[in-house]
């Protein structure tokens, strides 16, 4: 094995294949503990990888609603050990007690986040290609450097017409689609008529993030949760889920993709 990019703890493993077996200089992805503290006060601690945690946090705290934008932060550092980010508002802050769901996430996410809550439709009439989509999901396959190396993560990517602007690996499928935000956020990217990409299952509090975001497109290699598809559906997300060469099924507004004919009824 070549040296293990960051995130990858090396580890020798037995692949057995047919009646052989071998030794195997290999690896499995890191997975560790972070505390996110606003203003001194701890707000959550997350199981993730261990890289991008400042975007992370940011990328959090902008998805769960307690930030604004950008401008709301007046210092993100993360400390020595990796083990705590801090996070400096420029304005008093105050966790209110609210209603926390546990997620269906793989090693079960958080949310703050009330799914029953209203939000408005997205008014945009942001519109791409299925070609295109094909392409950023390629791209943001060939961006997935750790999976490559040791599988057992999850990517997701912000993109537009033509390129990914930001992506991110992480353990959680949650994580990964926070630390890109956190990304944009931090680096000034715009995220209204962009298109967020995800290795993973899309289900309603993805699609909460999501729509924090302002993205109108959701894409992804595996498949969409009932609620995701309802949620999509109100808010005006076009959500397409088992990506692959030459393929693709898209759930909601398939206008959105050029698709304007012979739409299924659903009950």
């Amino acid at each position: 094995m070549d040296m293990p990019q960051p995130g990858v703890t090396p580890h020798t493993y037995w692949l057995v294949q047919n009646e052989n077996a071998e030794p195997v200089e290999g690896g499995v992805i890191e997975e560790s503990l972070i505390s996110v503290y606003v203003n001194g006060q701890e707000v959550v601690t997350v199981m993730c990888s261990p890289l991008d945690q400042e975007a992370l946090a940011v990328g959090f705290l902008y998805n769960e609603g307690v930030i604004a934008s950008a401008a709301d932060v007046g210092l993100v550092q993360a400390n020595v050990f990796c083990t705590v980010v801090d996070v400096l508002l420029k304005d008093t802050f105050s966790l209110t007690p609210r209603r926390m769901i546990i997620t269906s996430g793989c090693g079960g996410g958080v949310t703050w986040q009330d799914l029953s809550a209203a939000h408005p439709a997205l008014e945009t009439d942001f519109t791409t290609s299925p070609p295109v989509i094909s392409d950023r999901m390629r791209d943001l396959q060939g961006e997935a450097r750790l999976y490559h190396q040791v599988r057992g993560v999850h990517t997701a990517g912000l993109a537009d017409a033509g390129q990914i602007l930001v992506n991110a690996e992480d353990v959680g499928r949650h994580n990964a689609v926070d630390k890109v935000t956190g990304k944009a956020l931090l680096t000034g990217i715009e995220m209204q008529d962009k298109i967020l990409l995800t290795s993973g299952r899309i289900s309603s509090e993805m699609l909460v993030k999501a729509r924090q975001m302002g993205v109108p497109m959701v894409i992804s290699r595996t498949s969409p949760t009932s609620i995701s598809v309802q949620l999509a559906q109100a808010w005006n997300i076009c959500l397409v889920g088992y990506v692959r060469q030459g393929g693709m099924r898209i759930y909601t507004h398939p206008w959105r993709l050029g698709i304007v004919t012979a739409v299924p009824t659903n009950p």
